[in-house]
């Protein structure tokens, strides 16, 4: 262990200069495009030896001057926060123990849905603790009523990457502290900083008229209007890292190929849901495949306003619907996406404001006894072999036909030699066939838990 550990350090010493060496030639931030490439078909030493390329010119004799073994990482640690490792204390992930963290997808991947789901997390938080906050200077306030402007309400938009690159520039010369449980650490400590409210005071005229007399009076009262503010990413850096301007360069940086690189959004939500739902579509069921598949909806007026934990089904429940449908299809029992929303946040697969953890698709079929297996999008032949067997293949999409996020649907059968699919936000995609090549462009970089698909039965 001891032996270990010391070649690890020699490692992170040599890296660590080689580096601060490199960065001079290639600023962090620049030479990504050839980096996105190479990630695309060789991991993150592919995605070095991509920047590698595309920085020849600028590099010269000092990168050539290095050893290929330790220019590759070292040139890819410089351009991605270390964060997306969880840290550079081991080299191997427990979700990947038979590849090196640096070239493993299946880490990095798992690490970045643990960094969003995290900050996601954090940022509900300090959320319903400003509200609790107003609450209580309304109580103390001896006005009558209170009025909260919330814009906030239907989701905040924020910049999970950056919120993770400042974090890393902050612990830049502590290299040994970053981790993402760290990061937890730092930023609920912080979280205070996250929002801030200012109260306005009115007095509103009301019309009340006595039951017995029927006259009308004119009641005046004192209200509070709350209205709350994000202070972004940047106030964070000012009040909770205290980033330099270095630090805030290299952040930047750091965010802008966090994002290149992992290319497609994660969470799992109807873009703009309004609350609205349609009318009820009754018992509707697919024939034409291999499979009768049992189909729902998540905008259905019988399920989009009930509860995913704090969420609703019609705006983040597309996970337990394809997974109702799933199980109503391939076992005798029959499972509304009620019971699968609930049955799914009981056991820990709800994320708030984010949809569902990745591993809702395994863990819900072992739940009802169906056999699951992953499957890459390097894989397309075991999808339609499992498709033309009769099972269904749950695909985690990203941006595309089927989103502007992140997004479940259900691969039912093949037809014409293109693709049928049950997808629960929309009935008539349901109906329509689908090019294979377009399932596997837009299915998600990012999936954890063996996707993005899984076969299941």
């Amino acid at each position: 262990m001891g032996e270990e550990r010391n070649g690890m350090e020699e490692f992170l010493q040599r890296g660590s200069m080689a580096a601060q060496f490199a960065r001079g030639a290639v600023k962090t931030g620049k030479a990504v495009s050839g980096a996105a490439k190479g990630a695309a078909v060789g991991g993150p030493y592919g995605a070095a030896a991509g920047a590698l390329w595309e920085g020849r010119k600028k590099i010269g004799k000092v990168i050539a001057a290095m050893a290929a073994l330790l220019l590759l990482p070292v040139l890819f640690l410089a351009m991605l926060p270390g964060l997306l490792y969880d840290g550079f204390l081991s080299r191997v992930s427990p979700s990947d123990p038979d590849t090196p963290v640096l070239n493993s997808s299946t880490a990095i991947t798992e690490n970045a849905n643990n960094i969003t789901f995290t900050i996601n997390s954090i940022l509900s938080e300090a959320l319903e603790e400003m509200q609790a906050e107003m609450e209580a200077d309304f109580a103390s306030s001896g006005a009558d009523c209170m009025e909260v402007v919330n814009p906030y309400a239907a989701g905040l938009v924020y910049n999970a990457n950056l919120f993770a690159s400042q974090y890393c520039a902050f612990r830049n010369d502590d290299y040994e502290s970053v981790s993402i449980a760290d990061m937890e650490d730092v930023l609920r400590e912080g979280k205070g900083h996250l929002y801030s409210f200012r109260r306005r005071e009115e007095t509103r005229e009301r019309t009340e008229t006595d039951p017995e007399t029927g006259e009308e009076e004119q009641i005046s009262e004192r209200w509070m209007v709350y209205t709350i503010s994000y202070n972004g990413e940047q106030y964070f850096a000012d009040q909770v890292f205290h980033l330099t301007e270095e630090q805030r360069a290299l952040a930047e940086d750091y965010a802008e190929n966090m994002s290149l690189f992992l290319g497609d959004g994660l969470l799992q939500n109807l873009a703009g849901w309004d609350g609205n739902s349609i009318p009820s579509l009754g018992d509707v069921s697919f024939t034409d495949g291999a499979t009768e598949v049992v189909y729902f909806n998540q905008l259905d007026e019988r399920y989009a306003a009930q509860p995913y934990g704090t969420d609703h089904i019609g705006g983040y429940g597309c996970g337990p619907t394809c997974m109702a449908m799933v199980v109503s299809s391939l076992t005798e029992a029959y499972v509304e996406p009620t019971e699968m929303a609930a049955w799914a946040y009981e056991n820990g697969y709800w994320c708030k404001g984010s949809g569902s953890y990745h591993a809702l698709i395994p863990g819900a079929a072992a739940n009802w006894g169906l056999p699951v297996s992953g499957c890459t999008v390097s894989e397309p032949q075991r999808v339609l072999d499992a498709l033309a067997e009769g099972k269904l293949v749950v695909a985690i999409m990203s941006e595309g036909h089927f989103t502007k996020g992140g997004h479940f649907i259900v691969l039912r059968g093949v037809k014409d030699g293109k693709i049928m699919v049950a997808d629960p936000a929309s009935y008539n995609r349901s109906g329509q066939l689908w090019e294979l090549e377009i399932i596997l462009k837009e299915a998600s970089r990012r999936a954890g838990a063996g996707g993005p698909f899984w076969i299941i039965g």
